[in-house]
């Protein structure tokens, strides 16, 4: 970690990345890529009120909590994001423009604005890269212990967007590999009154994702990117029933998965 990282964070400041469960026995691997909302000190709430940061534009509103709940019902490992993706998108590369967004949705990030290539470097080195480090590292030690993997990166997105409702109430995305995603959205679909999005609203790609093109394609990792729709997960009763739902039928898609 650079010098100029360093000073990103103060030492009282939460680490950017936590880690729970990693001797879980499960195979399955979650990841909360936008779990957190904090924002570094020295960047002065990058210039934004702080009703904006507690917006779905600076986080993913109820997936830490579902993600926790998820990893204690599974016995899976879970790795989450603290810091808000205003700061920097760690589903992002970092060479794409919008994992530091100058506008989110119709806000601009004034503390975003005509970045230096030496502050972008100072997000990634302190934010983006412990956070990923981490996924890899666990990824391999869990290969080099024989183990099986199952990435699942875990999102929301909010009910409203640019002033369009969205109907889905979760969605199912992938890009490459549709071997776990295919039998997920099956089962989410047989539910009794869910609307599910088949990569909608948004869809898995090498510009807009990060952790499912590089820990789950990249590695031949049996993978899903699943998104709940905020209000589903604001409070603390949606957040449990929807860990419970994940956790009956994650495990049946994989068995599915197995099978084909």
């Amino acid at each position: 970690m650079s010098a100029i990282a360093e000073t990103l964070l103060d030492a009282d400041e939460p680490d950017p990345v936590s880690f729970d469960n990693e001797a879980g026995r499960s195979a399955f691997f979650l990841a909360c890529d936008h779990a957190g909302r904090a924002i570094p000190r020295r960047l002065d709430r990058l210039g934004l009120p702080e009703h904006e940061t507690q917006r779905h534009i600076a986080w993913d509103i109820g997936i830490g909590a579902v993600g926790r709940q998820l990893s204690r019902l599974l016995d899976a490992a879970v790795v989450l994001q603290t810091y808000s993706r205003l700061v920097i998108d760690c589903n992002r590369d970092p060479e794409v423009p919008s994992s530091i967004p100058e506008i989110s949705e119709m806000t601009e990030i004034p503390g975003n604005l005509g970045l230096t290539q030496v502050a972008r470097t100072a997000r990634i080195d302190a934010i983006f890269c412990p956070y990923h480090c981490t996924i890899a590292a666990a990824l391999d030690r869990r290969a080099a212990a024989g183990r099986a993997s199952v990435l699942v990166a875990l999102h929301s997105f909010t009910p409203v967007f640019k002033g369009v409702a969205r109907p889905w109430h979760v969605a199912v995305l992938y890009n490459r590999d549709t071997r776990l995603a295919r039998p997920l959205f099956e089962l989410l679909s047989a539910e009794d009154g869910l609307v599910v999005g088949d990569n909608a609203p948004y869809a898995v790609s090498d510009l807009t994702d990060y952790t499912v093109p590089v820990h789950g394609e990249r590695r031949g990792l049996p993978h899903v990117e699943i998104e709940i729709r905020q209000d589903q997960i604001a409070e603390p009763s949606g957040q449990r029933d929807w860990a419970e739902r994940l956790a009956r039928l994650l495990p049946a898609a994989y068995a599915e998965f197995l099978r084909r």
